[in-house]
């Protein structure tokens, strides 16, 4: 047995889960999220947990089946208290403002650089250095996290990017003087 998969999953009490054929839809007070689900594993649910279960003990069952009990894991604490990425943006003059869904960055380059953040995702800007983002999709929030940071990704020298909040920057020596 996978050991991931074969924990039960707890419902809170204002999450509801239900099947509709190969999908699962969660719904929270933050709102709902649906995944497809493979025919591979089987998801038996009541009031209070989730459970997911496994047809063989093939390579691939065992695959599916840890990562099914994690996708809804991920949705039900979604919906319910959401997920949350900081970033950092470190540099003289870089800074970030919100526009409307777009976010400003002026980070050296010739010209500031406009992202649109898609929908589903809350953008919110402290001391115009440190972007929040948050949303109910893991996923999503991991991965416009990404593309922020990868616009201007720190640099080993002075650290000067975007990186997330709790990352530790790998730092070089300069050139040395010749004595």
């Amino acid at each position: 047995m996978s050991r991931i998969g074969k924990k039960p999953i707890e419902l809170p009490a204002n999450v509801t889960c239900e099947r509709t054929g190969n999908a699962i839809k969660v719904a929270g007070p933050r709102g709902e999220l649906t995944t497809i689900i493979p025919e591979k594993v089987e998801v038996v649910m009541d009031q209070t947990k989730v459970l997911v279960k496994r047809h063989s003990d093939s390579r691939e069952d065992r695959s599916y089946h840890g990562l099914v009990r994690t996708l809804i894991q991920n949705m039900i604490t979604g919906v319910s208290t959401g997920y949350e990425k900081s970033l950092e943006i470190v540099g003289v003059g870089f800074k970030a403002e919100a526009e409307g869904r777009n976010l400003k960055l002026t980070i050296g380059y010739s010209s500031p650089i406009i992202y649109a953040v898609p929908e589903g995702i809350d953008l919110k800007i402290e001391k115009a250095t440190n972007i929040i983002l948050s949303g109910i999709d893991k996923e999503k929030v991991g991965k416009v996290a990404a593309e922020i940071r990868r616009i201007k990704k720190p640099e080993p020298y002075k650290g000067k990017g975007i990186k997330y909040a709790n990352e530790q920057v790998r730092r070089k020596v300069g050139k040395s003087v010749g004595a």
